[in-house]
């Protein structure tokens, strides 16, 4: 394939529609999240993730995986969970059987905050989708984002 093959620009202009459309969604959500509770993105992501955590088998995320769950480099995780700690929405402790992990939990205000932020991001993320889908070139990626199915 050369660079003028139409297969890869074909390519090349799905990935700049599905960047487009990830920019857009995420600068519409900040906006949103910051002006009404004061979170980023990313901390909100960070708290919905954590949220889910449970005490099971398995249950509670090391810091690799939650980094991976957010879209993060583990070191900016880091950075982001003090950031929130300090803020008294998340707490860290050792692993109670590996006392070389640290386990991150939401705290109570960090739950109702979440709470509070939910409907706020849900109803950015549903504009955000509504704007893109004017686009004809992004109709059929909201048309996939809405029928993704939720994860288990």
């Amino acid at each position: 394939m050369t660079a003028t093959d139409p297969a890869l620009t074909a390519l090349a202009q799905g990935w700049c529609a599905l960047s487009l459309l990830h920019g857009r969604i995420e600068t519409h959500i900040e906006r949103a999240l910051q002006a009404g509770h004061d979170l980023s993105v990313r901390e909100y992501s960070l708290l919905d993730v954590l949220s889910r955590q449970h005490n099971g088998e398995g249950g509670h995320l090391q810091m690799k995986q939650v980094a991976d769950a957010v879209v993060l480099s583990q070191s900016a995780t880091t950075r982001l969970v003090t950031r929130l700690e300090d803020r008294g929405l998340l707490s860290r402790y050792l692993c109670p059987t590996d006392r070389r992990g640290i386990y991150t939990d939401v705290t109570q205000a960090g739950l109702a905050l979440l709470d509070e932020a939910r409907p706020t991001n849900d109803k950015a993320l549903r504009e955000a989708l509504d704007e893109a889908a004017k686009s004809p070139d992004l109709v059929p990626l909201v048309r996939v984002v809405e029928s993704l199915p939720a994860p288990a």
